[in-house]
């Protein structure tokens, strides 16, 4: 099999279904960006704090596959079978941020991203995801999408949140809260 094919030299390319396409368009755009999201949480699932939590970002990263696959599907006439996300994924990262949460201080300020170069990459990966959210929740505006699949990135942004504040604690990192000026 050839990587490249030379069909998308015009800027164009295939939905699964066959449909065509320019490549700035906004499904193209959405797939795009959890593509990107999907590649900086290989970055944060090979960070050394977050051995124990290897599993569950690999779990991340084949849901965000599933998505993947799904927002370039041409709903309307795609018939290929795909895999499909469940509640029990989202309930999968709301009892991991519960678990997380139950270790850590309450947070009373916003805290300013960083600390150690790990706990960076995950609110990278927090930003990407809620660009990923924007801009499928845009999508949903013209075209179907699966109401889960915004439901999973909304929750999954919620995650690389407390997972960042969670690998801060493992790494003694200090959380530097934001304090305005005033």
């Amino acid at each position: 099999m050839k990587i490249y094919t030379r069909t998308g030299d015009k800027g164009l390319t295939s939905l699964i279904g066959g449909t065509r396409v320019p490549k700035s368009s906004l499904r193209i755009e959405s797939y795009g960006t959890v593509d990107e999201l999907n590649s900086w949480m290989g970055l944060v699932r090979d960070q050394e704090v977050n051995a124990p939590r290897r599993e569950l970002l690999k779990q991340v990263q084949d849901r965000l596959f599933t998505i993947g696959a799904t927002l370039a599907s041409d709903p309307e006439r795609s018939r290929m079978q795909l895999p499909d996300l469940h509640e029990a994924d989202v309930l999968a990262l709301e009892q991991e941020m519960d678990r997380l949460n139950d270790g850590l201080p309450e947070l009373r300020h916003f805290i300013l991203p960083g600390g150690h170069p790990s706990v960076s990459y995950a609110h990278v990966a927090r930003c990407v995801c809620r660009r990923a959210e924007r801009l499928t929740i845009a999508l949903r505006e013209e075209s179907f999408v699966p109401d889960l699949v915004v439901v999973y990135l909304n929750r999954l942004s919620d995650y690389l949140f407390v997972l960042a504040r969670g690998m801060s604690h493992d790494l003694g990192a200090e959380e530097v809260k934001w304090q305005p000026r005033g």
